[in-house]
């Protein structure tokens, strides 16, 4: 099982120290991977709740972060598919080159409409616009002269350069059934929401695997990411608990059991503790948050 950590990146504790701070002790701490999310605009009087009220741009603080570390590893759960593929592909492909190689891209499909308004993208259709951007993103990487006629994106013969090498690997998100068996035949991976219910995640493991089989693809090349909105309750949080919450001894046994499930990789996001992105005390949160990154690193 490898750990990451999500940066702050939601609410007063986002700033750039406390980014740095977090980023260059984990990396310390030998976590995998550093994590960042996307939410382009949060729309009035909406319900989604407050982790999504002030969000950083993920390329942005991940360019960041990369200036500040030199081995742990970058990603991204999700980039949405409404922003153009091939600005979308060009800073990406910038990214991998000056971190050295340490980028992970996930990619998802978006599920505020009103995001796809204001980016002047159709909300239908958004499936087929997926499969058809991670098309768009490869070529860009990988093709010497780049062109493309598809049903949503045209690129006429061009070059797109600097490639990335590696090619950043491609996680793509979502729980019905048709992304799951989308993400089995072109992704490197499947990366769980922040609503996926952990205790029946092994299912849509199973999904993704059959689906890559299918394929023609080795399922045990792909990587499998949760999510983990973690929240600490120093004592614990009773019977009826989901996982990752409770006691650091309560979330590390969750995390072997997620490792049990199929999951390949674990990253602790409390961005998403409701307690930590309603609070307007960036010291405090900073404090359990540092106290929560030494407490599970892969190495406690």
């Amino acid at each position: 099982m490898r750990i990451g950590f999500a940066v702050p990146q939601s609410g007063a504790w986002a700033t750039p120290d406390n980014m740095r701070r977090l980023a260059t002790r984990a990396e310390e701490l030998g976590y995998h991977e550093l994590w960042t999310f996307q939410r382009v605009l949060y729309p009035v009087g909406h319900e989604m709740g407050p982790t999504y009220r002030s969000v950083h741009d993920p390329v942005v603080t991940l360019s960041y972060l990369a200036g500040v570390t030199s081995t742990v590893r970058l990603g991204v759960a999700v980039i949405n598919a409404y922003v153009p593929p091939v600005l979308l592909a060009k800073q990406l492909a910038s990214l991998q080159v000056v971190s050295g190689g340490r980028l992970t891209a996930g990619l998802g499909l978006g599920w505020v409409p009103e995001e796809f308004e204001a980016t002047g993208v159709a909300f239908e259709h958004r499936g087929r616009r997926g499969e058809e951007f991670v098309e768009v993103l490869r070529k860009a990487w990988t093709d010497d002269v780049v062109e493309h006629h598809g049903e949503f994106y045209r690129i006429p013969p061009s070059y797109i350069d600097p490639k990335p090498s590696p090619p950043p690997p491609i996680l793509l998100g979502g729980t019905a059934e048709v992304a799951l068996r989308r993400a089995g035949r072109l992704a490197d991976g499947w990366v769980s929401s922040s609503r996926e219910d952990l205790a029946g995640i092994a299912p849509r493991i199973a999904a993704v695997k059959e689906a890559a089989t299918r394929a023609g693809r080795d399922p045990a090349a792909l990587r499998f990411v949760c999510r983990g909105v973690t929240q600490v309750r120093p004592g614990g949080a009773g019977a009826s608990r989901r996982p990752l919450t409770g006691s650091y001894e309560e979330i590390r046994a969750d995390v072997a059991g997620l490792a049990a499930k199929g999951v390949t990789d674990v990253f602790h996001d409390l961005n998403f503790d409701r307690e930590i992105a309603s609070s307007a005390d960036a010291k405090d949160t900073m404090r359990r948050a540092e106290e929560a990154l030494e407490a599970l690193s892969p190495t406690a």
